[in-house]
């Protein structure tokens, strides 16, 4: 696979999926409160769907219907942002890198989603 200077995979499925994956990973260390039960289920299903929506992007049938998807891929892209942070910063975190590198991830993808809408127009 071929991968940037970041050590990131340059086909972004698999970037999407990794995401994903690492977004579970992170999950898995989390203690069990009520809080972060709930915002576990969220985060795992905006972070699973950035990629899910990214696969079905790749076979849209139009360019109208190829930007709609990714338009949903920025949308759970930003969605992950936001239940990264709200989990970073309501808990007391062992592996507070882990966290900062989930967030930069997705706030990356979030804007390689939005140069693919631009590009798209």
């Amino acid at each position: 696979m071929v991968k940037n200077s970041k050590n990131k995979p340059y086909d972004l499925e698999e970037r999407t999926f990794q995401f994903a994956k690492n977004v579970r990973l992170f999950i898995k260390t989390l203690e069990k409160t009520i809080a972060n039960i709930e915002d576990s289920k969220q985060i795992i299903r905006s972070s699973g769907s950035v990629g899910a929506n990214y696969i079905e992007a790749n076979e849209a049938f139009s360019k109208k219907d190829f930007a709609y998807r990714v338009k949903i891929c920025r949308k759970e892209a930003k969605e992950s942002v936001y239940w990264l942070r709200l989990i970073h910063e309501s808990n007391e975190l062992p592996n507070d890198e882990l966290v900062r590198e989930l967030i930069q991830e997705s706030t990356e993808l979030k804007k390689i989603f939005s140069a693919i809408v631009e590009k798209s127009k």
